[in-house]
């Protein structure tokens, strides 16, 4: 019995989830309500209060349901020493691409993440989450453009940070032309080229 009534709780958990999801995407976070996604899973909004604390904490829940792309790259065993460092920050790149083009549920979470969520009142904690996210991938492109170029012998032509800056930037631009261009060029395949672009660019061959 005990084991049912965890399975009942899964199952309703679960399914506040999936009506989140939805709702956010329709909505944005801001504006859906709590009484909104309660219907929409075909439950109360005493059941939301029995699962999570508020929206910020449903939001959350829906987020880490889902392995983002960037954290996706964040959780990546870490290389073996000798690694090239040029290879690795292309595949890294890559496996993002490859990530949100080929993953519809975890591309509907990122993009509610990315672009359908206001940083305002309850939802401000949320921006903490993403910036974290973002100075951590920003470091990863810093890391290995500097092992890379050390390796290479050559000077990059502008100062390191602001050469991971340019970089996490087309990929973020990428990724918002596919995503609000609703997928109008295989984003991998023009991810891989746009990258070997840029790091010819500073010096580095790929």
């Amino acid at each position: 019995m005990a084991r049912r009534t965890k399975d009942d709780a899964d199952a309703t958990r679960n399914s506040l989830l999936d009506a989140a999801e939805r709702v956010f995407y329709d909505k944005g976070v801001a504006r859906a309500s709590l009484n909104e996604i309660a219907q929409a899973a075909g439950a109360t909004r005493g059941a939301i209060y029995w699962h999570f604390k508020d929206k910020v904490d449903l939001f959350n829940a829906m987020v880490e349901r889902v392995t983002l792309p960037l954290e996706a790259a964040f959780g990546a065993d870490e290389p073996p020493a000798g690694t090239d460092p040029l290879q690795r920050l292309r595949s890294m790149v890559a496996r993002l691409f490859t990530v949100i083009e080929n993953d519809a549920h975890a591309r509907r979470v990122f993009e509610i993440a990315m672009y359908r969520v206001e940083y305002v009142s309850e939802l401000s904690s949320v921006r903490e989450r993403h910036l974290a996210s973002l100075a951590r991938f920003h470091a990863l492109l810093a890391r290995d453009l500097q092992e890379a170029a050390q390796q290479a012998g050559v000077a990059l032509p502008m100062e390191l940070g602001a050469a991971a800056t340019g970089l996490q930037g087309l990929f973020d631009g990428l990724l918002q032309a596919w995503i609000l261009g609703g997928a109008p060029f295989p984003l991998a395949d023009m991810g891989r080229q746009v990258v070997d672009v840029y790091l010819r660019g500073l010096g580095l061959v790929p």
